[in-house]
């Protein structure tokens, strides 16, 4: 009610991109002032709920409902984000070299239809200055993936050396990785989805993985974010070479370049869109992993979700954890205490006693 009432309001009074570097400042500065941390905890935190928390690729996550890559860009507020109730985070997308991303204005609300766009263009500080301030935090409460990409200048048949360099010098600081091939602002990085440049791209990730887990002494788990928009034969063969080339899942979806059903004066924008209109494309995406791979790719299902069934919705589809993005901007941190209650209060309606169970279930 805080959020609505009051935030949200200043919040949307000013420009989109101003007010999200406001929010990463603002948590930014809150994590290093003593008591702060405890106390959005105590406000937005959510309770350990057995039912809810589950471990997928070695990792322990305390709740199913993770924020997606693209809000905090640099790494900047992961104590503070860890403090309102995610079970995960993504951080990024981060690239080998600092870039300042397209020009501005890059992010647009839609009000009416509850969505975002966004052409930001991979706008951060570069690898070694995220895996600084990663190797800063104090504590790390819950999982934070790095979510890799290239940079804007880099050709796509060089695209692979872009990532591998991301993993190596955040190989230390992850607790997995996203490759980010499916963003559509910038130029040509969705074709790295498609024919032979994905399978040697992916080749080359499990490559470095590989390397960086002997360095180390530990492996981790690599994913691959994917588009929504795919036709059923791209994405019958996009799957295919993902589950081929060894790699640990997928996030489905990215954001979308499809306008359909839109009335807002801003759908007229370029870049990817986000939020409710998502929601169903997403969720169907899911559906047809899990369905073509018998549910042996572990799926994290991002898309339009704003309220408990949504997230239900794509678990039961096939994901084993969901996440939010645009839903935080609209809702408020309030929204993860509703996730969380609202899936308990899921769970104990149909009968199952962890959330794993219900992963899927539409399929059987």
């Amino acid at each position: 009610m805080l959020y609505r009432h009051l935030g949200k309001p200043i919040f949307f009074k000013l420009d989109p991109e101003k007010a999200h570097h406001l929010v990463i400042g603002g948590l930014h500065t809150a994590a290093k002032v003593p008591g702060m941390v405890p106390l959005m905890r105590g406000m937005y935190g959510t309770s350990k709920a057995p039912e809810l928390s589950t471990e997928l690729f070695g990792v322990p996550f305390p709740s199913p409902v993770g924020l997606a890559a693209g809000l905090d860009k640099n790494a900047d507020a992961v104590e503070g984000f860890s403090a309102i109730g995610f079970g995960f985070m993504e951080v990024g997308t981060v690239t080998p070299k600092a870039q300042p991303g397209n020009e501005q204005p890059r992010l647009f609300r839609l009000p009416p239809e509850e969505a975002l766009i966004n052409r930001m263009g991979f706008n951060n500080r570069g690898a070694e200055g995220m895996a600084e301030r990663l190797a800063a935090l104090k504590s790390r409460p819950i999982p934070v993936a790095v979510n890799i990409g290239k940079n804007k200048i880099t050709p796509n048949e060089d695209a692979h050396l872009d990532y591998k360099h991301c993993i190596s010098v955040l190989y230390p600081y992850a607790d997995f990785f996203v490759v980010n091939i499916s963003s559509p602002n910038t130029p040509d990085l969705r074709n790295l989805q498609h024919g032979n440049e994905l399978s040697v791209l992916l080749e080359a990730v499990k490559e470095e993985m590989a390397v960086q887990a002997k360095r180390h002494g530990k492996s981790k788990a690599v994913l691959v974010k994917i588009a929504p928009d795919v036709s059923d034969d791209e994405l019958e063969f996009m799957v295919a070479t993902i589950q081929n080339s060894g790699v640990s899942g997928l996030i489905a979806t990215n954001t979308t370049i499809s306008r359909e059903g839109l009335t807002h004066a801003n759908a007229k924008e370029t870049g990817g869109l986000s939020g409710k209109p998502l929601r169903d494309r997403s969720t169907d995406i899911i559906s047809r992993v899990y369905r073509q791979t018998g549910g042996k790719l572990p799926i994290i299902g991002s898309g339009g979700i704003f309220t408990a069934a949504d997230a239900y919705e794509k678990i039961r589809a096939g994901a084993s954890l969901v996440e939010i993005y645009t839903a935080l901007i609209y809702e408020g941190p309030e929204i993860n205490r509703k996730l969380h209650s609202g899936l308990r209060e899921l769970l104990r309606r149909d009968g199952f006693a962890h959330i794993s169970e219900a992963v899927g279930a539409d399929h059987r």
